[in-house]
This record gives structure tokens, sequence and C-alpha cells, in this order.
């Protein structure tokens, strides 16, 4: 019997991660909506924004800066200035110590606040720094760092 080897796609090798699922793009559109509409005046929340770290490149599901203004004439392909937060959404592909792994490169790049998110358990986790988290499975989720609170129950809904 022969092995069969799957070949990554092109999404998968430009963005270093996994195609995501269906629940994965439920969940993220919910979570940037949320952000984007209750956050609009203080923050720009970007998804699938490529983030030039010296070692690796990567590719948060979402990114949460600080207010930036559209400028149709000058754009970036890859972000210089570092997210304060990053939220990455757990692929029925990837493994957990994957997406540690992750939140050690984002606060090493100098990243303020990472999520985890972890569709199939109905839970968050705010990373605060690479060993300080809180998990958040009902009510509402605070980030302290970044003064950011959603209501879990419309990510779950």
């Amino acid at each position: 019997m022969e092995a069969v080897i799957e070949e990554l796609s092109e999404y998968e090798r430009e963005r270093g991660k996994p195609m995501p699922s269906k629940n994965h793009a439920i969940i993220q559109t919910r979570i940037a909506i949320q952000l984007g509409t209750q956050y609009a005046e203080t923050h720009t929340v970007m998804t699938e924004v490529k983030l030039f770290i010296a070692e690796k490149d990567a590719v948060p599901d979402i990114a949460i800066y600080p207010l930036i203004a559209f400028d149709p004439l000058h754009d970036e392909i890859k972000m210089t200035q570092m997210p304060l937060g990053v939220i990455e959404i757990l692929s029925p592909t990837q493994t957990n110590d994957e997406l540690l792994a992750k939140v050690e490169t984002y606060f090493n790049a100098g990243v303020q606040s990472c999520w985890l998110v972890i569709p199939t358990f109905r839970l968050i986790s705010v990373f605060s720094d690479r060993q300080t988290s809180k998990t958040f499975i009902e009510g509402e989720l605070h980030d302290s760092v970044l003064d950011i609170k959603l209501d879990i129950s419309k990510i779950f809904r």
C-alpha cells in the first residue's frame, strides 16, 4: 500500500496555517463583527493580515490595532507594525501545541495580548503574557490588557 502525501494548498503555504473550516469561519466573522462594531472608534480590526515577524511571517485570524485610517493610496502587503492583540482560532487539523507556539511568536514580536479560541469546547483563552491566561466559556470575555469586552453568547450562538 502506498502512502498518500497530502499537499498543502496555496492558501496553507502562503499563510503558514491550515485551511479554515466552516465553524472556524463563522467564529472568526462573529468575533470580527463584534469587535468592529463595539470598538470602531478606538481600534482597527483586520482579518488574515500578514505580519512581518523576523523569524517567520505570521497571519493571525484576527489582528487588533489602535485606530488606523484607511489610505487608498498607501497599502501594505506585510504589516511591520505589530498589532496590540491577535486572535487565533483552532482549526480541525491544528493542535493546541501549534497555537501555543504562535502565542510565543506573537509575544516575542511585541504583541500585548493573544486569544486562543477553541470552537469545539466553546471557549476562549486570553493570554496577557506567555504564561498567564484567563479562560472564558460564558458571560462576558474581558481582555484587561486591551480593555476589550465581548459577549461570549454572541460568538458561540
